[in-house]
């Protein structure tokens, strides 16, 4: 991946469907200067975990099973981080499975929409290197959980 990316960027994910089963995949994400992944599923539907921000590290979610909104906000100093900063949002699906990069300098959160939904996340940073690196705000620092009827 390239680490010079600087505003959430998504890549594309495809789906395959046989008489075999099913295949997802992002054969355009480069995970060579990923160091560890984890599995995160809420208890219940349209639970927020949010905020978490990094300065240093890089990070992946990519939808496993469900339905996902992911939201990101450049958060500026963390002692005293922007209130007015644009938020990125994106509905993540396992159906249509791409992946979205969150670049340093960004916290994100995210609330599942399906029971059950999964989220693989990728991190660019061991346990260890994150730890110094680890900036939490609370959830509704930035609200961007409410559902637009339509």
């Amino acid at each position: 991946m390239d680490l010079r990316i600087k505003i959430p960027t998504l890549i594309e994910g495809k789906k395959f469907t046989d008489d075999r089963g099913n295949l997802s995949f992002a054969n355009n994400l480069d995970l060579s200067n990923f160091k560890r992944f984890y599995l995160v599923e809420n208890h219940s539907q349209n639970f927020i975990r949010a905020w978490h921000g990094h300065q240093k590290e890089y990070k992946v979610f990519f939808p496993v099973y469900g339905s996902i909104l992911v939201a990101c906000v450049k958060f500026g100093d963390p002692i005293s981080p922007n209130l007015d900063a644009k938020i990125d949002r994106h509905v993540l699906d396992a159906s249509s499975p791409d992946a979205l990069i969150i670049p340093n300098g960004y916290a994100n959160g995210f609330m599942t929409l399906s029971l059950g939904a999964k989220l693989l996340v990728f991190s660019s940073s061991t346990v260890d290197e994150s730890k110094d690196d680890d900036f939490r705000f609370p959830f509704d620092t930035w609200n961007p959980w409410d559902i637009v009827q339509r």
